[in-house]
């Protein structure tokens, strides 16, 4: 068996890709790729470290394209594993090209219509997304098959190991429904399968957007009770694992825009699940830039990570997309980088976010962005990688200034960090949940900005400051580039309307507005060609 080491717990560990040896998604290539990988017979047993080594190999699919921790073995066929199926850099490209806030220069086929809104069904990216995330569900679904109570016994697993497993069952439900939240936020109505499902018998029958919401929530509300209590700061055991507070921060999310998905509003259920995991004690890490260092696992601040490890991690997606892709030459040393492809800038229209501040010198956020060192702040040339505004905003360098084990990515992404909580909360009071207060929700807000601003009691905001708009600027304020802004403005129905333009929206310099169909992305065609329960979404 071929072993990589993603170090989520004390000790490097094997993975083994477990059974799905035919796709349950029609067309879905998310098959084994090396004869060499155990399936079901092989790859669980008596021993709890084989049931650790397949929820290990689930959680590894979140930062890594394939099974020597690189992209040249990849786990989803059909797709290139570093640049197309990687979860990380594929989940940034979707959420952060169609966007006021990045540009993509690079000629790769298909990656310009994100710039532009002119995808299609055919768009190699957006099947990359997809199919990562199936991958991700096919995983956690073979692994609650493999783990019931009657295989367990029939395996002999003792009942102090069958209790722990329990806890393992809990981490696959949330990481299905982590990638079914994706699903429902950039696809809506898809094919769906459990573990319920025969595999590769019957093609999986469409499920509906309100259906999908249902089912998450569900789920989330029952796995929680057999996660991982909450810990706060850096757990050598657990590390890198969803806790309770994982699944807190998600159904937050989740319920900030159940408007957006169902019709339905959720924010009195936002707010309760906020507040929830503000009662843990993060607390919101001192330096904002700390936040994307090297050693931000140590992070007060950190809910849930994707994790990275060096070498034991290596992929030319993930941190290493992140930190490559968006340094100037001139600072690659500075941070440490592999390399400064320089493919991906900041658009002028992010720096207006910040320049709407009166001191915008002082707030470190915006310290950033790099403008002196753009040829043109305009994006003049969509062709052209010095147009547009650096952004060095990740750093492969630990906290103190020293450098880790290599060049390569040691930095994790922050899927939850306590600073959307808070952000939640106080857009989830304004749009009217119950469960919250307004002076409370101005509290947290200005706590964010003191801590952008050093403290300084000018940065604070009154309640009048406090609006649903300036919500949406401090959201991308505080979380540019980190893979959260395409679904921020279909909530508040600016990614396609005419109330906000930015440059090359809809294809022309000065921008316009763009068909409604682009808040969300269509199904892949070949598994529309191979699925005939599949209707595609209106437009496409």
């Amino acid at each position: 068996m071929k072993t990589i080491k993603y170090k989520f717990m004390t000790i490097a560990m094997l993975f083994g890709l477990t059974t799905f040896l035919t796709s349950c998604l029609g067309d879905l290539d998310t098959l084994p790729l090396d004869p060499s990988e155990p399936v079901a017979e092989t790859a669980y047993g008596k021993e709890l470290s084989t049931y650790k080594s397949t929820l290990a190999k689930i959680y590894a699919g979140l930062a890594i394209s394939g099974n020597e921790g690189g992209d040249g073995d990849q786990d989803v066929a059909g797709v290139d594993g570093g640049s197309q199926a990687s979860f990380l850099r594929a989940l940034w490209n979707l959420q952060q090209l169609p966007t006021d806030e990045a540009h993509c220069c690079w000629n790769d086929v298909g990656i310009d219509r994100f710039n532009y809104h002119t995808w299609d069904a055919s768009n190699v990216f957006i099947k990359g997304m997809y199919y990562r995330l199936y991958y991700q569900i096919n995983q956690s679904n073979e692994y609650l098959r493999e783990t019931t109570g009657d295989k367990l016994n029939e395996r002999g697993v003792s009942s102090a190991d069958q209790a722990e497993i329990k806890i393992y069952r809990a981490d696959a439900r949330f990481m299905r429904a982590l990638s079914y939240f994706y699903l429902l936020d950039m696809f809506r109505n898809v094919p769906f399968v459990t573990e319920d499902n025969e595999i590769g018998k019957v093609a999986p029958e469409q499920i509906a957007a309100k259906d999908l919401f249902a089912y998450i929530e569900t789920e989330l509300n029952e796995c929680q009770n057999d996660m991982l209590d909450p810990f706060v700061g850096y757990n050598s055991k657990n590390y890198g694992r969803a806790t309770k507070a994982a699944a807190w921060s998600l159904l937050s999310r989740l319920y900030l825009n159940a408007e957006t998905y169902t019709g339905e509003k959720k924010y009195t259920e936002s707010i309760t699940n906020s507040n929830k995991v503000m009662a843990v004690g993060y607390q919101l890490e001192p330096n904002y830039a700390d936040m994307f260092k090297a050693d931000n696992g140590n992070s007060l601040e950190m809910i849930f990570p994707v994790r990275y490890e060096g070498a034991d991690t290596q992929t030319w997606g993930g941190m290493t997309f992140l930190l490559c892709s968006t340094v100037p030459s001139a600072l690659q040393g500075d941070i440490n980088a592999q390399g400064a492809w320089q493919g991906n800038r900041a658009r002028v229209s992010l720096q207006r976010i910040f320049q709407k501040e009166n001191s915008l010198s002082d707030d470190s956020r915006y310290t950033m962005l790099k403008p002196d060192l753009a040829e043109n702040l305009d994006i003049i040339d969509p062709a052209k990688y010095k147009d547009g505004i650096p952004v060095v905003k990740f750093s492969n360098v630990n906290k103190n200034g020293s450098l880790p084990a290599s060049n390569i990515a040691y930095t994790d992404f922050p899927i939850f960090r306590l600073a959307e909580i808070y952000l939640n909360y106080a857009e989830a009071v304004l749009r009217g949940g119950a469960g919250g207060d307004a002076s409370t929700a101005l509290k947290l807000i200005n706590d964010l900005r003191k801590r952008a601003y050093g403290n300084d009691d000018n940065a604070t905001i009154t309640n009048s400051d406090l609006t649903l708009d300036f919500i949406l600027d401090e959201k991308g304020r505080e979380f540019f580039f980190e893979a959260q802004r395409r679904t921020d403005l279909v909530r508040f129905d600016k990614l396609t309307t005419e109330s906000y333009i930015w440059q090359w929206k809809g294809g022309t310099f000065d921008g316009k507005s763009v068909d409604k169909k682009y808040n969300v992305f269509p199904i892949p065609a070949d598994d529309m060609g191979s699925n005939p329960n599949l209707t595609q979404y209106p437009g496409y």
